[in-house]
């Protein structure tokens, strides 16, 4: 009798959350008609309204349902749970939706363009994973590094605009609000303006995607800003994530729970936060590298296209791609061609792109041609460590000085862990990090190595197999935290960290 009371129970709350999920359906679907269907139709016939009214309603209570228990199925494969219990958890995240009834109440400068949307998604999103980390020990520690890492970070960039203020000068401002402008410094100017205007002169140096996602969620919130801090943090929390899977499966969970430590608090990590590529890039490489590993050859592939048009250097996920392909299909002839022809997939992410420029501008390779612009043009590897030292011994700016020594020393870190961990990688790991700091050496500058260290998940696998020992898990403590300080001080002051 017991039993079939708690069947009961269970059966009556799954009920009670449908009925929930399907009035938060019914309301997207209205909202839906309201701010997408109804300005796309062409004529005002109340009967076509009405019908895209009653059709739109129904496809988003219906869609929401299917969405609420495909979901809560995977999450209760994911975590162990029954299914009435996630089914029950989840349906708290798709109940927020109903606050879009608010978008009709409320003073238009709160529900600007899809702004309200935009705020239930994104309350939506946490919320499950909120969920996630209750009952999953991955998602759980992802969130505990990322919100230390983060809320520190931000602490101290605020603090140091506040107090310090920017360096002398005129600077470019993305924001009247203080604490919004400090993460529109350098290179983050240059994508927001292309979300706002379009690319024009030096600008066709930067690779699409990013700003294109920037240009679409901005339009949506009514701030270009705001919406490349959002997408730079999701993306870093995600790659945060599948850095934390594909390691745990490749060695430990120890080694995982160490890697992404390591990376959330390495010295340029600030980059993880404001509007720069490095968090996009960071979650499309770890991703196409998981689905690799996973063997679901598509998926990886389409990462890597994506990767592509966020960073030339995404094109080097070719060559692992290749390597696990072989070390997976090598035995199977023709059968495998399929999943190897979607490697073209990755160099077809640069090809847009160049395709773009050849029409605009008439030459496909003008994004390589403008780095002129920054004194870079193709050498040897080793053209751009000796004119580092160079600048070094003729150079009277201290901060000249500086910045050319930490340009120095971070490759050289690159280099030396390279070469002392390459035993304890997978060969396509060897190839794709040697790949990445050989291709950036060779454009006659170190500028910027130590951002681009970030973003090599190798790098960050053997330091955690290294740091198994203690002393050297406190070594690297005690390298990353105070330059990582000191990084996010000067980048909130308008100097140039890399």
């Amino acid at each position: 009798m017991l039993l079939a009371r708690s069947r009961t129970s269970r059966a009556g709350t799954v009920t009670g959350w449908t009925a929930v999920v399907l009035a938060a359906g019914a309301t997207l679907g209205f909202y839906g008609w309201y701010a997408v269907v109804l300005p796309l139709l062409p004529l005002r016939v109340p009967v076509l309204d009405d019908l895209a009214l009653w059709a739109s309603v129904i496809a988003g209570a219906l869609g929401t349902v299917w969405a609420w228990q495909h979901y809560a199925s995977y999450l209760a494969r994911r975590t162990g749970i029954t299914t009435s219990r996630a089914l029950a958890y989840d349906a708290v995240s798709w109940a927020v939706f109903s606050a879009l009834w608010f978008a009709f109440v409320l003073p238009p400068s709160v529900t600007h363009g899809g702004r309200i949307f935009v705020g239930c998604a994104a309350l939506a999103a946490i919320l499950k994973v909120a969920t996630a980390a209750r009952f999953n020990q991955t998602v759980r520690e992802v969130v505990l590094d990322f919100l230390a890492t983060r809320a520190a970070i931000i602490v101290i960039a605020e603090l140091a605009a506040v107090i310090i203020g920017q360096r002398a000068g005129v600077h470019v401002e993305e924001s009247s609000n203080l604490l919004l402008a400090v993460w529109g410094r350098w290179d983050a100017v240059h994508y927001l303006t292309i979300a706002t205007l379009g690319y024009a002169g030096t600008d066709m140096a930067f690779f699409p995607l990013y700003p294109a996602l920037v240009a679409l969620l901005g339009r949506l919130i009514g701030n270009h800003l705001v919406a490349g801090l959002l997408i730079s943090n999701a993306c870093f929390f995600f790659g945060l994530l599948f850095l934390y899977k594909l390691l745990e499966h490749e060695y430990d969970r120890a080694v995982a729970r160490r890697a992404i430590f390591y990376v959330s608090i390495f010295p340029t990590a600030i980059f993880f936060s404001a509007v720069y590529t490095e968090s996009l890039f960071f979650m499309l490489t770890v991703a196409s590298f998981y689905y690799m590993r996973e063997r679901k050859w598509w998926l990886a592939a389409v990462l890597g296209f994506f990767a592509a048009m966020t960073r030339v250097e995404g094109i080097l996920l070719l060559v692992p791609y290749l390597i696990e392909w072989y070390a997976a299909h090598r035995n199977h002839g023709a059968r495998a061609l399929p999943s190897l022809g979607a490697a073209a997939l990755i160099p077809a992410g640069l090809a847009v792109y160049m395709g773009y420029l050849w029409v605009l501008r008439g030459d496909p390779l003008y994004f390589s041609h403008v780095q002129i612009y920054w004194n870079r043009h193709p050498a040897p590897p080793w053209v751009s460590i000796l004119g580092s030292i160079d600048r070094i011994l003729h150079a009277h700016d201290p901060q000249t000085i500086a910045n050319q020594s930490l340009e120095l020393a971070f490759t050289a870190i690159m280099i030396g862990v390279l070469v002392g961990g390459w035993k304890r990688l997978r060969p396509s790991y060897i190839a794709y990090m040697a790949l990445s700091i050989l291709v950036p050496m060779s454009t006659s500058s170190l500028m910027s190595m130590p951002r681009f260290a970030l973003v090599l998940f190798p790098m960050f696998a053997i330091l955690a197999r290294w740091g198994e020992r203690p002393w050297v898990n406190t070594l690297i403590l005690a390298f990353s935290l105070p330059l990582l300080g000191l990084f996010t001080v000067l980048f909130a002051d308008w100097y140039w960290v890399a």
